[in-house]
């Protein structure tokens, strides 16, 4: 790599070299501890005598903005604070100031927990155990992978490797009743461009989109960034209250089969309910089945794809939650009606996606090690999940209830009635002892409780973790 100096012949070259290493070191675009180029090397691309490079390098370590270590070659040193270069804040106003105002307030209430550090005990929702990911398999199979770049065409297709496909298929109707073939099958970088390909499709300034409430909240800022109009509609014990959808709604986001974030399972009434007002209204049922690989209790729920007979669902799905999230790996089965447009937005948005993590994932799905993966989380998840369910039905039973969740690796806990304590503070508190919560205010007003993810602390760490907390609320 070339180091960014230009040098004009008509100039003293040396003074020229001195003052723009001088200044990339003190703006902080050469960062203390890179390494600088040896003079040789350096002169050869600026086409000076290597004394010359040579001498400015002597001078920069006089400044002590570099220094030379033996055998090694020359280092941008630490600067004081008083030295280092402030950019300049620009209040130049750009013509679209206001779109660009209106994207940074958009709600992104989940983007913090990506900076912050977990607890030694986290409940984060929706992340995986990475002691669970099967290293030996994948590497196995990205080995065989790799030996495979380079042939083909210069692009994958936008849908993804037509292995991949079917094998995301075949999983989905044995799995979750999903009628489909590979045709259907769009892959996606994570569930979320499967929800942004949708609404940017589907969704136009002005129109109404129905989402529950509570709900996933990444979803109101997709809605809310296409200029929707936005229905909250509540939930209760069977799901998403279908007599409250609007009727001018384009849209309806829903996860049946594990609510995010309360964990109760859709009723078949009102599967069938919903079904019914989509084919009424003409609108679109984006089903999410975020998590419902993990299923501890009763048989799997039918996919409301799989009852669908009119073309109204596109059912989106991850391996976030069952492999890794930086896979971002996910899918959508999309209706005959959709197929095409969500292709085309799709091949605009990133042409197509990593078709080398494409092609580890289709092995490791056409060889079984998917399903034994899942079998082996599911037990290890059941344990966990116990462990929970006696903390809340002990230490925390004077002020918790656990929801009750079939499926999936979190649980909702609400205050008793009575219970007067602020979640925000709790969280705080539970912190300064090494314990991740996460109150459910994150995700809707008015619901005065926590989210209990358990894919993160094992089941011992539950058992100490939920201790804790309860001497903080005695």
């Amino acid at each position: 790599m070339v180091l960014h100096i230009v040098i004009d012949r008509d100039q003293p070259l040396g003074e020229q070299l001195l003052r723009q290493l001088r200044g990339l070191i003190r703006s902080g675009r050469l960062a203390t501890g890179a390494q600088l180029p040896p003079t040789r090397l350096l002169a050869e691309q600026l086409g000076l005598a290597r004394q010359t490079v040579a001498e400015a390098y002597e001078r920069l370590t006089l400044e002590q903005l570099i220094e030379a270590r033996r055998g090694r070659g020359s280092f941008v040193r630490a600067l004081p604070a008083a030295e280092a270069e402030r950019p300049v804040a620009t209040t130049a106003r750009l013509a679209s100031a206001e779109r660009i105002a209106a994207f940074q307030a958009l709600p992104v209430p989940l983007l913090r927990f990506a900076d912050n550090p977990l607890a030694r005990w986290d409940f984060i929702g929706g992340s995986p155990e990475p002691a669970l990911f099967p290293h030996e398999d994948w590497r196995r199979h990205l080995h065989a992978a790799q030996r495979q770049l380079g042939q083909g065409g210069a692009h994958a297709p936008p849908a993804g490797l037509a292995a991949l496909r079917e094998s995301i298929a075949e999983h989905l109707a044995y799995a979750r009743g999903v009628r489909c073939s590979a045709a259907d099958v769009i892959v996606t970088q994570g569930a979320q461009q499967a929800f942004d390909l949708l609404i940017r499709v589907l969704v136009g300034p002005g129109d109404v989109a129905a989402i529950e409430s509570p709900g996933y909240p990444p979803i109101t800022g997709l809605l809310q960034a296409q200029g929707a109009r936005i229905a909250s509609v509540p939930v209760d014990e069977q799901g998403l209250v279908t007599d409250l959808l609007p009727l001018e709604a384009k849209l309806i986001y829903t996860t049946p089969a594990h609510q995010f974030p309360l964990g109760v399972a859709m009723s078949m009434e009102r599967r069938r309910a919903l079904l019914a007002w989509a084919a009424r209204t003409g609108a679109v049922v984006i089903e999410d089945d975020y998590d419902s690989e993990f299923r501890f209790e009763g048989q799997p729920r039918d996919s409301l794809q799989g009852l669908d007979t009119d073309g109204r669902v596109a059912f989106v799905g991850s391996f976030s939650k069952t492999l890794a999230p930086s896979l971002r790996l996910g899918y959508v089965i999309a209706p005959p009606a959709l197929r095409d447009a969500l292709l085309h937005a799709k091949h605009l948005a990133d042409v197509h996606g990593p078709s080398l993590l494409q092609n580890v994932l289709a092995r490791f799905m056409a060889e079984g090690n998917y399903r034994k993966h899942l079998r082996r989380c599911v037990a290890e998840y059941a344990q966990r999940r116990e462990r929970l369910m006696a903390g809340f039905a002990g230490p925390l039973a004077p002020w918790l209830t656990l929801l009750p969740a079939e499926a999936g690796f979190h649980q909702a806990a609400l205050f008793k009635p009575g219970v007067a304590i602020d979640a925000p503070q709790l969280a705080a508190l539970a912190r300064r002892v090494d314990v991740g919560l996460y109150p459910l205010q994150a995700f809707a007003a008015g619901r005065d409780g926590l989210l209990m993810g358990f894919g993160r602390v094992t089941p011992d760490g539950i058992a100490e973790a939920l201790g804790r907390v309860a001497e903080l609320l005695a």
